[in-house]
């Protein structure tokens, strides 16, 4: 235990945090090989098979989230985040040697990945919100949020460089590449210690103790400690279930519901479509070709990373439901008024769609971006967390999957703008989800936040 005495805090947040570097890279990496796969296998035209392959991943995500999220409550954080990384590099290899027109071999492995891509996506939100001090948890959870962003515009950049290449070769690479961050993360993780929470949880007092003593300061130590424990303790005679009766019972109702309506929402409002069909979105506005399209990605990925930092630094001062409401109303509008100016203006210039998209982008990235991990990573009670946060994780992957899916056979049988539309009300609906079924928990310890659930479950 020598050793984990000189680990810095700032390695501890900072590789506690990385696994969203993988998270980002394959969200982004598909949007700039899409093009390529499209031409090398003749896929112009088959919406369904475009959708499958792109979804793929998502799809395998919504089962990685809630297996994590389970075996995370066995096994702990740590543990969890390394078998991750290890799929996610073996599931990067896999997909960049897909024999020639193996789409059902390249859907099957990008599943595959996706169980890596849903686990970081319930487990470092978790990781991070349980060593974070309560003053500090909203940034330090949102740089989770940078990594995924850093990560998406690694990719495009990375797309962008390989474009020259013969397209059988690119779009190759560009997925295999990404198994160098999945190594970097599992040698970083190597050296992190177990969650504070987790630790006690097990009755592994003297290693929590330990693990505190390197994250807050010495007056803080014991404090935390006894805190945890009186909440370990008061969760001890919990049955911990699966079953979703379990997590809707009335005294973590309140907030399972918020936690995983807020994950369900942040991909029903469309993000995602944005993401992974950029290229395409343009070609359909102007006419050219997707494949030379590839700076529009590298665009909306430098402006998600300039908001991801933004939040860091507004993360602690502003209340998460002012942000949220601030981000999904400026979101909606972006999205429903360039279909009331088609309808209202001859010949609108359909690239105005793309300025539109890169407003909502903008106010995406320092809202409901970073907002729905760190809320995920704060709602949730200590005896129902690993769960809650894989099902939340789930919700999440489902309203990925499913855009991921129909988006390109909505903008083939639609116009652009109707689609987007549609989009945008999601975002006011999520509006006033946030105003009416989620709690404020900005500066509030978990055992306070957990505190408010059991008082909504006796009012109810």
């Amino acid at each position: 235990m020598t050793q984990a005495k000189k680990i810095p805090s700032s390695f501890i947040y900072f590789f506690g945090s990385f696994g969203g570097i993988l998270f980002g890279y394959d969200i982004g990496v598909m949007t700039g090989a899409l093009p390529f796969l499209q031409h090398d296998w003749h896929l112009e035209n088959n919406a369904g098979v475009v959708g499958w392959i792109t979804s793929a991943v998502m799809f395998g995500a919504i089962f990685g989230g809630a297996l994590a999220g389970q075996l995370s409550d066995k096994w702990g954080r740590r543990k969890m985040i390394l078998l991750s990384s290890l799929i996610f590099a073996i599931g990067s290899l896999l997909s960049a040697f897909s024999p020639n027109d193996g789409q059902v071999y390249l859907i099957a492995v990008r599943v595959f990945l996706g169980l890596a891509v849903g686990a970081a996506s319930a487990l470092v939100p978790a990781y991070m919100s349980e060593m974070a001090p309560a003053r500090l948890r909203g940034r330090l959870t949102g740089i989770n949020q940078t990594m995924i962003v850093s990560g998406m515009l690694l990719s495009y950049i990375v797309d962008y460089l390989l474009k020259g290449l013969p397209e059988q070769l690119a779009w190759r690479l560009m997925l295999g590449l990404a198994a160098v961050p999945a190594i970097i993360l599992y040698f970083g993780v190597l050296r992190l210690p177990e969650s504070p929470r987790f630790l006690v949880k097990h009755n592994r007092l003297d290693e929590a103790r330990q693990v505190l003593g390197y994250i807050r300061s010495k007056d803080e130590v014991e404090t935390e400690l006894t805190n945890i424990q009186t909440t370990a303790g008061m969760e001890s005679n919990v049955q911990q279930s699966t079953s979703m009766k379990t997590l809707l019972s009335g005294k973590y109702r309140y907030l399972v519901i918020a936690g995983i309506g807020v994950a369900g929402f942040q991909q029903f409002q469309g993000a995602n479509a944005i993401f992974y069909y950029i290229p395409l979105i343009v070609e359909k506005a102007t006419g050219k070709a997707a494949s030379s399209a590839l700076m529009w990605p590298i665009i909306q990925g430098v402006i998600l990373v300039l908001g991801s930092l933004l939040f860091l630094v507004i993360a602690d001062k502003f209340k998460r439901r002012t942000l949220l409401t601030l981000g999904g109303t400026v979101m909606g509008l972006s999205f429903i008024l360039p279909a009331i100016m088609n309808a209202l203006i001859p010949n609108f210039n359909p690239m105005m769609i793309v300025v539109f998209l890169c407003l909502y982008v903008a106010f995406y990235a320092f809202t409901w971006a970073p907002l729905t991990w760190v809320l995920v990573g704060e709602i949730f009670p200590l005896a129902i967390r690993g769960k809650a946060s894989g099902l939340a994780s789930s919700f999440n992957w489902i309203g990925s999957f499913l855009v991921g899916l129909l988006f390109p056979m909505m903008i083939a049988s639609m116009p652009q703008e109707g689609v987007f539309a549609i989009f945008g009300v999601i975002c006011l609906l999520g509006v006033l989800f946030i105003r009416t079924c989620v709690p404020e928990t900005m500066g509030h310890t978990l055992e306070e936040i957990e505190a408010q659930g059991t008082n909504k479950a006796h009012k109810a």
